[in-house]
């Protein structure tokens, strides 16, 4: 891979992010808060694909020649071959006391010179890369910055759904608070937030009140319903989800992965989850009924 080539790479998965993030494709990946992030990514793939293509604009095609290597008359081109003559045929000529040790002294002068002359040009015709036209490969593990671009631009992998919420436990944690419930009824609730005050606040802000929550259907081994909804911390990789179970009026018929808008009271049962022994509240279901899968698969509002 040339420079030529990773600048279009990093070009092309510039642009991938910054579609990913101006669509809502970027919610299969990581939560809604982390947009200008993307973005600021995209932005900054795309500017260092075009300061790699404005350096290879700028940068020379040869090195410039050096004092002492151009070429002479007597066809020599390296100053290290013309040391090297020059050298050895003044020691032949000051240390010659004869006609014999002068030929033999040149002669070895001769053979010096050719050796050095040889040895100083391969450094050059191998190292030089801008002297004999050829230039450096990149390593080809660099390709692999191709498997994310398709990854953007081949494949919308689905949200998480039953088939990990049955194999993982529930993420139900404690609420630091309870916020006052706004008006309404039903009242639209989030699915985190109906289990954490029917879980830990006992029901207490819930009562009397009827409650409409959306979640997709997981079926436990047991065969019994729960409603889910994935939630998370930074990304899809770390989502978990979070439960209740579904009691009274249940549709006889449940796909898992549907998606319901459930309308219900709060109850008191509650049963301990069987992978990692958390708390799932229940909910009395008094309607339900089929919807689509919302914009944000993960994201946990009150107006869910």
């Amino acid at each position: 891979m040339n420079r030529q080539a990773q600048a279009a790479v990093l070009f092309l998965l510039g642009a991938a992010v910054l579609h990913a993030a101006f669509t809502d494709l970027y919610l299969r990946y990581v939560k809604a808060g982390l947009r200008p992030l993307l973005i600021l990514a995209g932005i900054a793939l795309i500017g260092a694909a075009v300061a790699t293509v404005w350096y290879e604009v700028r940068r020379p095609s040869s090195r410039p020649e050096q004092p002492g290597e151009r070429e002479e008359p007597g066809g020599q081109g390296h100053s290290g071959e013309r040391q090297g003559s020059g050298g050895y045929g003044l020691s032949g000529g000051q240390d010659g006391e004869s006609d014999g040790q002068g030929d033999s002294g040149g002669h070895s002068a001769g053979q010096s010179a050719g050796h050095s002359g040889g040895h100083d040009e391969h450094p050059g015709g191998h190292g030089d890369s801008g002297e004999h036209g050829h230039s450096h490969r990149e390593p080809r593990i660099a390709w692999l910055l191709v498997l994310p671009l398709f990854a953007l631009i081949l494949v919308a992998p689905p949200a998480l759904g039953s088939y990990s919420a049955v194999r993982t436990g529930t993420a139900l944690q404690a609420p630091f608070g309870y916020p006052p419930l706004p008006a309404g009824d039903p009242l639209r609730l989030g699915l985190v937030d109906y289990a954490g005050r029917a879980a830990y606040d006992h029901g207490r802000s819930l009562r009397g009140r009827h409650v409409e929550i959306t979640g997709f259907i997981a079926l436990g081994a047991d065969g019994s319903p729960y409603l889910v909804r994935m939630a998370l911390n930074c990304c899809a990789a770390d989502a978990q989800p979070v439960k209740i179970g579904l009691s009274g009026h249940v549709p006889p018929v449940l796909q898992p992965d549907a998606w319901l808008s459930v309308t219900g009271t709060y109850t008191a049962r509650r049963t301990k989850d069987p992978v990692n022994g958390g708390v799932i509240p229940y909910l009395e279901v008094g309607e339900a009924r089929p919807v689509p899968v919302p914009r944000d698969p993960y994201d946990e509002s009150w107006n869910n």
